[in-house]
């Protein structure tokens, strides 16, 4: 792994262990997908970035001098990136620092396998989401609730679980936003309560003409098609929930065509996928 962090301006070498991010989860992350050293959809992340700052009151990062660490560190791979913003370091309590300046870590990681050509299998999750408007939609750094929902399963025939939430909403997969089709229409989960608005997700929604719509797990397992997507895997179609089956759609495998055509770095993994 590549790895580089910044104090404010400046480059270091290690984590401050008083990081606010470390001891409270204080932060905020994008996980991207690079293509030949850059990322498509970067203007995207950044703004997502921004506003999630905007909210939970972080300075943010000089964009330029973000972006050019950022290729500088891809040097010119296909690859995952991840950026991590933190409050920065500060004293034990809850109460954040005046002073505290800003973490950035960018780091760069492997391409995940291809998806399975035949689609892949989920599961439901018992863990619920709990109902948090003031942090919904934020990719910030608290994943708890995600990490004990993964836990519950090790079978390598299960991809991915479904979540739902403290309400009984079905909200999102464990690392990627839910997409479903009814009646001839697509639908995807609000996520003003709880979940996180995906940069994936706002494609297919302009893509699909998509409606945010409150999900059961009727709707789910009684839908035409089923797909996830997210922003380093692209649209992934779903075989299997349970005991539901589903054939591959045209619908899914055009959106999955048109990703490729619009995003280049999603066409290796659509190639993989249909081969």
């Amino acid at each position: 792994m590549s790895r580089r962090i910044l104090i404010g301006d400046r480059r270091v070498d290690t984590i401050d262990p008083a990081d606010r991010g470390l001891a409270y989860g204080d932060g905020l992350f994008e996980t991207m997908r690079a293509h030949r050293g850059a990322v498509p959809w970067w203007d995207a992340h950044w703004a997502r970035l921004v506003r999630g700052a905007g909210r939970l009151r972080l300075p943010v990062p000089d964009p330029a001098r973000t972006k050019q660490e950022a290729e500088a560190l891809l040097d010119g791979r296909d690859a995952v990136l991840k950026l991590l913003l933190t409050r920065g370091a500060g004293g034990r309590g809850y109460a954040p620092p005046e002073s505290a300046e800003p973490m950035l870590v960018l780091s760069v990681h492997d391409l995940p396998p291809a998806s399975p050509a035949e689609g892949l299998s989920l599961c439901w999750c018992d863990i619920r989401l709990a109902v948090q408007p003031a942090l919904a939609g934020l990719k910030h750094s608290n994943r708890l609730e995600q990490v004990l929902a993964r836990m519950e399963w090790d079978d390598p025939a299960i991809h991915e679980g479904l979540v739902r939430s403290s309400e009984g909403d079905v909200v999102c997969a464990t690392a990627a936003n839910l997409f479903i089709l009814r009646d001839g229409s697509w639908h995807t989960p609000p996520l003003d309560r709880c979940g996180v608005a995906g940069v994936c997700r706002a494609w297919a929604m302009e893509a699909l003409g998509a409606v945010e719509t409150r999900l059961d797990v009727t709707d789910v397992e009684t839908a035409e098609a089923i797909f996830l997507c997210n922003a380093v895997r692209g649209i992934l179609p779903v075989a299997r929930l349970g005991a539901r089956c589903w054939a591959p759609h045209p619908q899914i495998s055009a959106l999955q065509a048109r990703l490729a055509v619009e995003v280049p770095a999603f066409a290796a993994a659509f190639t993989m996928e249909r081969s």
